[in-house]
């Protein structure tokens, strides 16, 4: 097929770790096709007379030190490219929340957009979860510490609590009812009944990793166990947890299969889903990461699924 235009929205790629970096392999394997991958920030986008635009350099990248090389600065309408990555890592702030109204204004018959600005916006990564009851442990989303507690006594005196809006296992504690701090991280994670978290079943099946799912459109492409260390709850890689080889289990393909008709329908085409002793705790959708880790230890390479289907969207999209 011919060249495309494709332009990736994410952090300083100078900051990122290229032996883990889910984004860098997507544009190193549209890279290595002939592509043209283009670089931009969020501050890099802007609106003119309601046609959304950009500043963008062309980026090359390589397995080296330095690992990318840019071109000169361009500005140019978002509509030109063929396909937009918004491969922005969370937190889902309102500087994120508002990028999104700007990528939806982008002519999705001339670019294709992924993920979708919408689903984008729709999906909070812990509360998309709570559209599928019945793959996700028992939760309950409050302020109420009244409420909280109550739950945690149901669940037999323990639990797991999360910030809405956090990400990477920030903020995420485990409580139980001889933990003397329990009422004191309560009034800090609510902000003294003021603002809404989620309280969830503890599963101690998270001893034994927590998977990360790589899902392409609604399909499961692998999987990744993150274990946790042994004095942590949580198995997130950026707080120690160890990744080994998982393999993907009939509950897992059952909880993708639910999800995928409206992982489809809101244009949620690559996303990575948490998944511990078999329950669904979380849908990930700003920037999922997983697939270095999975080609490492699977011995196959992710991206290049990724990249057909980014081309198969561009085509319909011309």
């Amino acid at each position: 097929m011919r060249a495309l235009k494709i332009g990736v929205v994410m952090d300083p790629v100078d900051n990122i770790n290229i032996d883990k970096d889910t984004s860098f392999v997507l544009m190193l394997e549209a890279q290595r096709r002939g592509h043209e991958v283009y670089y931009m920030e969020l501050d890099d986008l802007f609106i003119r007379a309601g046609t959304p635009f950009g500043r963008f350099r062309r980026i090359r990248l390589a397995r080296a030190t330095p690992h990318f090389e840019l071109g000169d600065y361009a500005t140019g309408a978002l509509d030109d490219f063929d396909v937009l990555l918004m491969r922005k890592d969370p937190p889902f702030d309102m500087t994120f929340f508002f990028a999104t109204h700007l990528l939806s204004l982008v002519d999705e018959r001339k670019c294709f957009v992924m993920n979708n600005p919408k689903g984008l916006r729709e999906a909070n990564e812990k509360l998309y979860a709570l559209r599928f009851p019945e793959q996700i442990p028992q939760t309950l989303v409050t302020s109420d510490m009244a409420l909280l507690k109550a739950f945690m006594e149901e669940l037999g005196g323990e639990m797991i609590i999360k910030p809405l809006d956090g990400c990477g296992g920030s903020g995420v504690f485990y409580l139980n009812v001889q933990d003397r701090n329990t009422t004191a991280i309560l009034e800090m994670a609510t902000e003294n009944g003021r603002k809404l978290i989620m309280g969830q079943r503890y599963l101690p099946e998270i001893r034994q990793g927590d998977k990360r799912i790589i899902v392409l459109d609604g399909r499961p492409l692998g999987a990744v166990l993150r274990v946790p260390l042994e004095y942590e709850t949580r198995g997130n890689i950026h707080v120690g947890g160890q990744c080994v080889h998982a393999e993907l289990t009939p509950r897992d393909l059952e909880i993708c299969a639910a999800l995928a008709p409206l992982l489809r329908n809101d244009g949620l085409y690559f996303v990575g889903l948490d998944v511990i002793g078999g329950f669904l705790t979380e849908v990930n959708v700003t920037s999922p990461t997983g697939i270095q880790e999975i080609n490492s230890l699977d011995n196959v390479c992710l991206e290049i699924q990724v990249i057909d289907f980014v081309e198969q969207k561009a085509l319909i999209s011309q």
